[in-house]
């Protein structure tokens, strides 16, 4: 007789999730998901937040996912434990932005749903580097036998590098990340909360500071306010929650940056992993480049 194989896993909550044997039919959180597809993980199936579609994923956060092969079970109200548990998980992986709450889930879903199934979270808050949240992906990706390539670390190490290099001269390009919030406003991003903007802080991108006041994560403000900033490169939210910007096409203030500075396109909920990673860089290089 063959003696059992057991599989766990602890998880940011400092809970160990345990299975009988490795789990192969994967759901998660679509951030999630997302990065372990980049690590060689296929979920069975997605879902999303209270910001996203029930019945269509945010593409802006769905990476590189085959998502004609992979279920969206839906978002928000939509989920609960019957339809978390249709497509018949063995796992569910979701992620916290701290305090152990599992994003996306109404706290008694997340709750019952642990009686049926392994839930693992994974924190991606501002209290972590984006290197510890990629650290902690590929640790549950080799529990479930996969592995990023080693490729992706070299991509990544030559685009920090590509990067830090443009960063360097002595005219630094003013860069300003935001969320555009309809006609009249925009979320100008702190950097010191965003762990994939620290990133780009940290490799000497000149990043736009907003004035200090009320939102912890972002200062929101008029447009005209934004266009006073006068940045060079944006860094705009494309998640389907942000007012998409061929929206803004008639708001003055908009096209005044957009004819002097370039738009990078953002996801604040990034693909943790390598490749997704070096890919941003090197778009935010590109800008700084040209």
């Amino acid at each position: 007789m063959r003696e059992r194989t057991v599989w766990e896993f602890s998880d940011d909550r400092g809970q160990v999730a345990s299975a009988g044997r490795r789990p192969t039919r994967v759901l998660a959180y679509v951030q999630a998901g997302a990065t372990l597809w980049d690590h060689g993980v296929r979920p069975s199936g997605i879902f999303g937040s209270g910001h996203d579609d029930p019945a269509v994923p945010d593409a802006a956060k769905t990476g590189s996912l085959p998502l004609a092969d992979v279920a969206y079970v839906g978002a928000g109200a939509t989920l609960d434990v019957d339809t978390l548990l249709s497509g018949e998980p063995d796992l569910v992986v979701a992620v916290s932005y701290g305090g152990g709450q599992v994003y996306g889930l109404d706290p008694e879903t997340a709750k019952h749903l642990e009686g049926h199934v392994p839930v693992v979270v994974i924190d991606v808050g501002q209290a972590r580097t984006l290197a510890e949240i990629g650290d902690r992906f590929a640790e549950l990706a080799r529990s479930l036998g996969a592995e990023e390539p080693a490729a992706a670390t070299q991509e990544l190490d030559a685009a920090r590098d590509r990067l830090r290099a443009l960063a360097a001269g002595a005219d630094r390009a003013r860069v300003l990340a935001l969320s555009p919030a309809g006609q009249e406003q925009a979320h100008l991003a702190r950097p010191r909360m965003w762990p994939e903007l620290r990133v780009l802080a940290e490799l000497g991108v000149g990043l736009v500071e907003p004035a200090e006041g009320p939102g912890a994560n972002w200062s929101t403000v008029g447009w005209a306010q934004a266009a006073a900033l006068r940045p060079a490169v944006v860094l705009a939210d494309i998640r389907a929650n942000a007012t998409p910007l061929d929206e803004l096409g008639t708001n003055e203030r908009w096209t005044s940056i957009e004819r002097s500075a370039r738009v990078v396109a953002w996801n604040p909920e990034p693909v943790c992993s390598a490749r997704a990673h070096a890919r941003f860089l090197d778009l935010v290089a590109d800008a700084l480049e040209a």
